[in-house]
């Protein structure tokens, strides 16, 4: 089987199930496991990354405004990969392929490829998405190992975050997926916090990013700040941090424990690798720094 993929997560499901040499192309973000990134990329984006976030949210609303895809395909390099298996998704229409191109092309295709779209809005939906590209590509048996043992993990998270009552105090944790303009962090990620032993105050399992303002920040009193940037890692959102200039934030970054989390590895994307998320949070939440996790403290910042 020759497999295309069109998503990170999609790229990082098929490796997690032991099918990594079935890979044939895969998306210009694709960047995990590391072994996959000599493979074809069949897709592009007219979007500069390396702005900042203001100028890359400004860039996203420009294309759309032209009625211009924010990701497209790279027709002559799929048709020439043949693939027998594409796998895409309909969540986000910045990360997505637009609507309807895959198919489109599909059709005139003389490899005729089958087409599996991942849709998890939650974790639930990620853990199906796992069973569904395991029976796309004949590994049913090791996709279920693999749910099992991320429910397994989120599970003794979720126990070691209980005292002898079966109780305990949870802080309230405030997710941050973009900063300029902001966007509270949706979909899986309440769940990661909830696993973790936190109370996400700015969004509910399943629901979608939404934008907020700094103001609302102050209102949700929230204990701890967790940025996890989508597609950005610690050093790139520690720099987005540093530029932060509303009046707000300023006061809110300098008063809340902040913890900056690689959500371009750990939260972004919905694959095997969002429970290493949860594990994040928990060391945020324990105040203990690891790999891909890493304390803000601001210039200027009152200590105590």
């Amino acid at each position: 089987m020759r497999i295309v993929s069109l998503l990170p997560a999609g790229t990082e499901i098929v490796a997690a199930l032991g099918c990594e040499t079935l890979l044939v192309g895969i998306s210009h973000e694709c960047d995990y496991p590391a072994s996959i990134l000599q493979l074809p990329r069949v897709t592009r984006t007219p979007v500069d990354s390396s702005l900042s976030s203001a100028r890359v949210d400004a860039q996203v609303r420009e294309i759309q405004a032209e009625g211009k895809p924010v990701i497209g395909l790279e027709a002559g390099v799929l048709e020439t990969l043949a693939p027998d298996l594409i796998l895409t998704q309909d969540l986000c229409e910045v990360c997505a392929v637009a609507d309807g191109e895959v198919y489109r092309l599909a059709d005139t295709m003389n490899s005729q490829p089958g087409i599996v779209p991942l849709r998890a809005r939650d974790v639930g939906g990620i853990l199906e998405d796992i069973r569904t590209v395991g029976h796309a590509v004949g590994r049913v048996k090791a996709a279920e190992e693999l749910v099992q043992s991320l429910e397994l993990k989120l599970r003794r998270l979720s126990e070691d975050g209980l005292d002898n009552s079966g109780l305990r105090p949870r802080r309230r944790v405030l997710c941050i997926e973009w900063l300029d303009p902001l966007y509270f962090a949706g979909h899986w990620v309440p769940q990661l916090v909830h696993a973790a032993g936190g109370e996400d105050v700015g969004a509910r399992p399943g629901a979608h990013s939404t934008q907020r303002s700094w103001s609302e920040v102050v209102h949700l009193k929230p204990d701890l700040l967790l940025v996890m940037l989508c597609g950005f890692g610690v050093d790139r959102s520690e720099e987005e941090l540093a530029e932060v200039r509303d009046p707000h934030a300023v006061k809110l970054l300098a008063d809340t424990e902040t913890w900056i989390l690689d959500g371009n590895s750990y939260t972004s994307r919905p694959g095997p690798r969002v429970v290493d998320g949860a594990i994040r949070i928990r060391a945020a939440l324990q105040a203990q720094e690891m790999e891909g996790l890493r304390h803000y403290a601001p210039t200027g910042a009152r200590s105590g």
